[in-house]
């Protein structure tokens, strides 16, 4: 098995339960080993009191990018540790692509960046994720 079947099938047998991300509105645009592109479309529900979208879901979104690369490598991994900085509002209608790249991976310890963008590509919001490795697969390999 390639290392891009892999993650394809890792990110096939999270999304079967991700009903976070479902509920979001997010999609999976691309996924490779250690990489996930993910997007959503800004809708009123997502609009806080300034008529923005809710730091929260740009931080969901981002999350789930993250998500998504750290398991990309058939290991059940989790966050250990999270940070976002907010750079532009997301704007109402528009979607917003969270990019999601491993920095590191060494032994059980991941690090990776995720740069969420908006349509017109400004940076919207710069997230690291830090994400610890626990046991088990998403799906069983052959030994062969």
């Amino acid at each position: 098995m390639t290392p891009e079947e892999r993650a394809e099938r890792s990110a096939q047998a999270m999304w079967a339960d991700d009903r976070a991300s479902k509920w979001l509105g997010a999609r999976i645009d691309q996924i490779g080993p250690g990489r996930a592109v993910m997007s959503m479309q800004i809708q009123d529900h997502h609009l806080n009191g300034h008529g923005i979208c809710h730091g929260g879901y740009i931080f969901t979104l981002a999350d789930s990018a993250f998500a998504f690369a750290c398991n990309s490598h058939n290991n059940l991994v989790v966050a250990q540790e999270n940070t976002i900085t907010f750079l532009a509002p997301g704007q109402g209608g528009e979607r917003l692509t969270a990019t999601a790249t491993e920095v590191s991976l060494t032994g059980r310890t991941g690090v990776y960046d995720v740069v969420v963008t908006g349509e017109d590509g400004r940076k919207v919001a710069l997230f690291r994720g830090l994400s610890r490795q626990v046991s088990g697969q998403h799906f069983q390999e052959d030994e062969t």
